[in-house]
């Protein structure tokens, strides 16, 4: 049996976005409620009827929220440029490798916009 688990993650943080033109609000300071999901796919043991421990999406990517908690995301490294597009990337960046089986990193700025990104 082939299933996907998703684990989401919620983080504040403050980002402008200068590639917008003068007078788009995104150009100017402001900051988002964002919301993580990293899921993973594959096929369920059938010793233990597991994919994953959701702990282990967990300990990959909980550091990498607490770093953008409450940052200024132009100021990291990767991310001077903040688009939530990016922020998909550099999550997956950061994790593939880490979890086997990553599917799909999604980036929520808020509950009706968001990215998805499955690393091609």
């Amino acid at each position: 049996m082939r299933v996907t688990l998703t684990k989401s993650f919620e983080f504040d943080s403050a980002q402008s976005l200068e590639i917008f033109p003068e007078g788009h609000k995104c150009r100017n300071l402001h900051g988002h409620s964002f919301r993580l999901e990293v899921s993973v796919s594959g096929e369920v043991s059938p010793e233990n009827g597991l994919l994953y421990d959701l702990a282990r999406i967990s300990e990959a990517a909980s550091p990498l929220v607490a770093q953008l908690d409450h940052a200024y995301l132009n100021k990291v490294p990767g991310l001077e440029i903040p688009t939530i597009e990016r922020m998909c990337r550099w999550f997956w960046e950061r994790l593939d490798g880490v979890l086997p089986g990553l599917s799909e990193i999604r980036v929520y700025e808020s509950e009706r916009a968001w990215c998805s990104y499955i690393g091609q």
